[in-house]
């Protein structure tokens, strides 16, 4: 004779049901507990970046070689390798701006130290035309305006001879300044979506290898946003619009063939031909050396100086 269940007790499917119920109730849990730890995590190193300035001091090259005392070999070795032909490094905050704030710290850098008035009008000329590209893809002028004109007055200061002209350590001191830096970087994440959105059929390929977002959706969540962080679309836009050859030397783990250690490097050059004169090779387009270097660890771009 067959036994009855008892009553009171659940069935095999009701179990199994429970225990699937259950399951995911600890997966939704573990879920909330990585995002909430990935939260604490990206507030401690929000919080940590800032505590260093949005543009440090110059710094002998060995002080990079300290941060990896402890950690790999090969790093150390290409930073070797680096110290061949670099001199000093200048940091920026890690705070997903920090391409957009070493190349402007940079370029007005150059210009300070070379006072290149034709160089100054060339770059003034082509922002003008990044001016027009933005009006022709729709956008209002109060939307970029400002931030047009603090990066003119900032790259009008550099030149020395007026009253506005201001000095290296002011140079440093405004680029420290959230009011003027931040502006600035703006103007530059307005010029670099420009250019991507009127050649969105050169970089959408480029765009898709990166994520699935349209050019537009990537402009807008990923280029013009203040935080987002810049990759070799980013750069390959701003070199192209203003004119500015650009050299990224990357500092990672990657092997070296036959055991010799080197140190890899990308140089962006612009579409234009008319690069500055100590940018570009005699009778050809290509540049031999960027006046801008900036130094790419996983996630972080600083500035590099020439020996």
């Amino acid at each position: 004779m067959e036994m009855q269940k008892q009553e009171g007790l659940l069935t095999d499917a009701e179990m199994e049901s429970m225990t699937s119920v259950q399951a995911s109730e600890v997966d939704d849990w573990a879920n909330f507990k990585d995002n909430d730890i990935m939260q604490q995590q990206s507030a401690i190193l929000a919080e940590e970046a800032e505590k260093i300035p949005f543009v440090g001091d110059k710094e002998p090259l060995s002080s990079l070689e300290a941060e990896y005392q402890s950690g790999s070999i090969i790093l150390l070795e290409k930073i070797k390798v680096l110290s061949e032909q670099y001199a000093s490094i200048r940091r920026t905050r890690g705070d997903g701006n920090c391409f957009f704030r070493s190349f402007m710290f940079a370029y007005l850098e150059h210009i300070l130290n070379s006072q290149d008035r034709a160089e100054v009008d060339r770059i003034t000329a082509n922002v003008e035309e990044c001016r027009k590209t933005l009006q022709s893809l729709g956008y209002a002028d109060f939307t970029f305006e400002d931030f047009f004109a603090l990066f003119l007055e900032q790259l009008e200061s550099v030149l020395q001879g007026s009253e506005a002209s201001i000095s290296h350590d002011e140079l440093v001191q405004r680029s420290r300044d959230q009011s003027v830096s931040d502006y600035v970087v703006m103007f530059f994440r307005f010029v670099t979506s420009g250019e991507i959105r009127k050649r969105s059929e050169f970089f959408e390929p480029f765009i898709l290898g990166l994520t699935n977002a349209t050019v537009e959706q990537f402009c807008k969540s990923s280029v013009e946003p203040m935080g987002e962080e810049s990759d070799h679309v980013h750069i390959t836009a701003l070199s192209d619009a203003l004119g500015v050859p650009i050299r990224v030397v990357y500092l990672d783990r990657s092997s070296c063939d036959n055991g010799v250690v080197s140190v890899n490097h990308h140089d962006f050059t612009p579409l234009t031909g008319d690069l500055p004169a100590d940018a570009a090779t005699v009778g050809g387009p290509e540049p031999i050396n960027p006046f801008i270097t900036l130094l790419y660890r996983p996630g972080h771009y600083d500035i590099l100086y020439l020996k």
